[in-house]
């Protein structure tokens, strides 16, 4: 049967909340540099009124990757848990609004629409403190199967993985995707997730993930090895397809036997950080789900990726398939 979707994404809904601050802002605030840190609802909300500058939009990271996608002119849909409150109202509509289908029931009661609180400094890194709420409490009861089994590719973010019961949803949807003969990716998301997570990443990757996607710190944290280049070794074979990427040094896809080594898409100036990992998952997934050769599917996830470097916040701002038609004429 045809899929009738590219890419179906499941994840942490949040609300991304974003402001440019300095170093001493970390230090005053006590927050690590560079991780994604857990809180609860008086710390988000003490982090909140500190933020000097805040931009708000929809986010959460499998999210930032589906409207990429559909971005590319993609068939993207997502499955993620929100409250039935302003943020959630928020959440859904504009991912609709991106093309993206979210029709996900949204909860009545428990706590409320998760935010992603995220700081800038100079260096372009982002900082990030995440109040999940309504979003962690995703279970196999809130699996669109229907919806994973019409994907091409069934997209999980790994930032999901902090409860047993999201870890069974991811486990459904997996067996569903296969099930229908598609397609599983997974995103390792952050290192200190993999540190939390690894023997449950390690037995996802080697029996259930067809293609994988991580950075130099995740990859090297879950194989607990010094160097990029034996992290990638160990990947190999563990699934069909492994897209590691490198920040400025590009990426490296490995399938089987063969290696590519994709070149980061040249940019003026680097503001943030924040959501190219997503992007470059999107750019691969299009093409991927386009037919296209795995090396070219990098080549688009680098552009996408290079998208969102020049600006603040997760999403590109201009659509990646007039930036892709630019490119190529």
């Amino acid at each position: 049967m045809d899929a009738r979707y590219d890419v179906v994404g499941i994840g942490n809904a949040l609300v991304d909340v974003l402001s440019h601050e300095g170093d001493d802002f970390l230090e005053r605030l006590t927050l690590v540099k560079g991780a994604m840190t857990l809180v609860e609802s008086e710390r988000a909300a003490d982090l909140y009124a500190a933020m000097t500058q805040r931009t708000e939009m929809s986010g959460g990271s499998a999210a930032n990757t589906l409207a990429g996608v559909a971005s590319f002119g993609g068939r993207a849909g997502y499955i993620g848990r929100v409250h039935d409150d302003a943020l959630g109202t928020v959440f859904a509509h504009d991912l609709s609004s991106l093309g993206v289908r979210f029709d996900s029931p949204r909860a009545t009661d428990g706590p409320p629409t998760g935010r992603c609180l995220i700081v800038v400094t100079p260096d372009a890194q982002r900082t990030m403190s995440t109040y999940l709420g309504a979003s962690s409490l995703l279970g196999p009861e809130h699996v669109d199967v229907d919806l994973v089994g019409s994907a091409t590719v069934t997209y999980l973010e790994g930032f999901l993985f902090d409860r047993p019961e999201a870890k069974a949803a991811y486990r459904v949807a997996a067996d569903t995707a296969h099930a229908a003969g598609r397609k599983v990716a997974l995103s390792l998301s952050d290192g200190f997730c993999v540190d939390r997570h690894r023997d449950d990443f390690a037995a996802l990757v080697a029996g259930g993930i067809d293609i994988l996607f991580a950075n130099t710190d995740e990859i090297t944290s879950l194989y607990q090895v010094e160097s990029f280049d034996e992290a990638a070794e160990r990947v190999r074979g563990h699934c069909e397809i492994a897209c590691l990427t490198r920040g400025a040094k590009g990426s490296v896809i490995l399938a089987g036997e063969e290696r590519w080594e994709i070149a980061a898409h040249p940019i003026e100036r680097v503001v943030d950080t924040t959501g190219a990992g997503d992007l470059y998952a999107a750019g691969f997934l299009y093409g991927y789900t386009s037919g296209l050769p795995l090396e070219r599917c990098g080549r688009l996830g680098s552009i996408a990726a290079s998208a969102v470097l020049g600006h603040t916040g997760a999403r590109p701002g201009l659509s990646l398939a007039q930036l892709l038609n630019t490119l190529e004429t």
